[in-house]
């Protein structure tokens, strides 16, 4: 087969076209990045061979020295980058360069708004890699062949960024893949070997493979003879050349970290926070673990990948190893690099290894320690964590029973005390306020925030300044059971069971029992009316402005929780709520005094029907609870 006819003209995916001309239009003030993003790239290409070479040293085909070279042509206009990574095949070719294979790749094109300083940003919480060659290239040609295949098996990649891309077959003798760049008008810095070095040094001085490039051509020869030679190219490296995380803490600039963050996160913003230790001891190992400022798009796909890159004794072993933090921590980003574990271990063999085990909870601690830092900190990076990332935190009290107070005390929430959505209030900073006897953390779930700062529950608390926690989350009602107390204080849904505030005078209390003796009868008679809806009907004193509520037993499944369940199919146990009346309130007494059992009755479950509604919960029959209503307004107009 000649390679004419195996030249083949494919199109991009659509998500991948679009990608193309987001970048070429929106990062053109951030131009450089693009030589961040390759040279990320073929590192990662030398650390697979790398790994791949434990079990197969053919692959290395007799040369086991890696590098990764960047050639430019001023005159041509053109900057190459070469590496003698792991190479490409043909299938791969296709695949990698012609489709986005991310997960959540949907959800970002969703968000994008058409403002190109915002798009840029959301650009960077994707990661950009090989496409975004197109920022300062108006056509790329790919040539690259796998390791451990023959000469004839090189692969000769082509597209100018539009709406398809050639692949032909083209011998290569040497392993790995070269990236070539034919620059546009405007771009022709970066054929300048001046500039493209500067860059390098800002952005990939962490690779632990040297970057090499051509010396500076030496002074002209004096020696006619000499002169007449054609000079053999020299290279040299340009980067340092050193894993960034072998390096002590006081030699690397918090520039450098940053950049490292890029690298492995292929993320586009600063990092929130970091954190580079090296332990000695019964197990060796060096880990760097970092905080993104902003959530990528994928974090709540289930096949997210996630994890630390795993190095053992400096030689990289896989990129997404989970088995080191919870999922939890799923956000976290960085390295870790034992001394410990074996060079040809697999994921199987993580799963089992005491050593990880060890290893984990160390880490583990060790993020939630940085968390904690920054909580206690002040300032704008918290909260813009807890924007981010609050609602992941939140998982952990249930996966992570050892770390449980720890997670408790990071966690944030809206309150009656600021009465705002903005969760911003630690329970820490709750208990401080707690007024003297009272001895739980009161708190309401609801469906949104509006209607939990509105819920009839907080009427007597509100009343006596108590402060509750405003729920809204879907996670919370499950959070709440996970967690139990937090230093001693237990935690109490302010819609369940009967309430018993620790703060009411002996006078009060008697007053309750005095309402509740009155209202007896009405109570009596409310209850054979509502029996099919509810387990029970009392009075109640924790209502001031509302005529009734929904309460759930002691033992029983949250209204929230259950609506929840409800939605995601799952069968949930068969349960009545228990409606609580405020005998002082107008309708109330209205009803104590109908005579007439129909209009009674009527009139009865407008007040449970009203009662479903305050909580956010739905009608059963919204058609007859409307035309009950119309009755009641009817009548009342005379």
């Amino acid at each position: 087969m000649t390679a004419d006819v195996q030249k083949e003209t494919l199109g991009f995916q659509t998500e991948a076209k679009q990608l193309l001309h987001l970048m070429i239009h929106s990062l053109y003030s951030n131009r450089e990045i693009f030589l961040r993003e390759l040279i990320s790239n073929a590192s990662d290409a030398i650390d697979k061979l790398r790994f791949a070479a434990l079990a197969d040293e053919s692959l290395l085909e007799g040369g086991g020295d890696y590098e990764i070279r960047v050639e430019v042509d001023k005159d041509a206009g053109t900057i190459s980058i070469s590496d003698n990574g792991i190479g490409m095949t043909r299938d791969e070719v296709i695949e990698h360069l012609g489709t986005i294979a991310k997960s959540g790749t949907a959800s970002f094109l969703e968000s994008l708004t058409g403002d190109e300083k915002k798009d840029s940003q959301l650009i960077g919480q994707f990661g950009v890699g090989f496409y975004s060659s197109f920022i300062v290239a108006d056509r790329v040609t790919v040539h690259t062949r796998k390791a451990g295949t023959g000469a004839d098996e090189g692969v000769l990649w082509e597209s100018a960024g539009e709406a398809e891309f050639s692949v032909a077959a083209q011998p290569r003798e040497s392993r790995g893949t070269t990236v070539t760049l034919h620059l546009k008008e405007g771009c022709e810095e970066f054929a300048d070997d001046w500039r493209v070095r500067s860059v390098i040094k800002k952005y990939s001085d962490h690779i632990s493979v040297p970057v090499t490039m051509q010396k500076p051509p030496a002074p002209a020869a004096e020696d006619e003879e000499e002169a007449a030679a054609p000079a053999t190219p020299e290279y040299e490296t340009v980067n340092e050349a050193t894993a960034l995380w072998t390096r002590s803490r006081t030699e690397v600039s918090d520039d450098e970290y940053k950049e490292f963050y890029k690298h492995v996160s292929h993320d586009f913003q600063d990092p929130l926070a970091w954190s580079h230790n090296k332990v000695e001891g019964k197990l060796e190992y060096t880990s760097l673990l970092y905080i993104p400022s902003k959530a990528p798009f994928d974090l709540w796909h289930r096949e997210m990948a996630r994890g630390l890159k795993l190095y053992v004794q400096r030689t990289f072993i896989m990129d997404e190893a989970e088995q080191f933090l919870p999922l939890y921590l799923r956000f976290v980003k960085g390295v870790v690099d034992s001394n410990d574990l074996s060079l040809n271990v697999s994921r199987e063999i993580l799963q089992q290894d005491p050593a990880v085990e060890s290893m984990r909870n160390a880490l583990t601690k060790r993020v939630l320690d940085m968390l904690a830092r920054m909580s206690k900190d002040g300032g704008d990076d918290y909260a813009n964590f807890w924007r981010e990332f609050g609602a992941v935190l939140k998982e952990g009290p249930a996966e992570d029973f050892a770390n449980r107070e720890k997670i408790a005390a990071l966690l944030r929430f809206s309150t009656t005390h600021t009465d705002s959505a903005t969760q911003d209030q630690s329970l820490a900073d709750y208990i401080a306020r707690m007024p003297e006897g009272q001895d739980k953390i009161y708190y309401v779930v609801a469906e949104n925030f509006n209607t939990a700062r509105n819920s009839p529950h907080l009427e007597v608390f509100r009343k006596k300044g108590i402060e509750v926690l405003l729920l809204s989350d879907r996670v919370d009602d499950w959070l709440m059971n996970q967690l139990g107390e937090f230093e001693g204080k237990q935690f109490q849904d302010v819609a369940r069971g009967a309430l018993d505030l620790a703060t009411d005078s002996e006078e009060d209390k008697a007053e309750q029992e005095k309402v509740a003796k009155e209202a007896e009868a009405l109570v009596e008679r409310l209850g054979k009316v509502l029996e099919d809806d509810v387990s029970e009907v009392r009075a109640t004193a924790r209502l001031t402005d509302s005529a009734a509520c929904l309460v759930v037993g002691d033992y029983d499944m949250g209204l929230q929780m259950r609506r929840i369940m409800e939605a995601a199919g799952q069968d949930v146990p068969q349960s009545k709520p228990i409606l609580e009346v405020n005998p002082a309130h107008p309708l109330i007494a209205m009803l104590d005094k109908e005579a007439d059992e129909e209009q009674f009755a009527d009139l009865g479950k407008i007040v449970f029907d009203q009662a479903s509604l305050a909580e956010g919960g739905q009608l059963a029959d919204p058609a007859a609870f409307v035309r009950r209503l119309n009755q009641l307004l009817l009548k009342l107009s005379g």
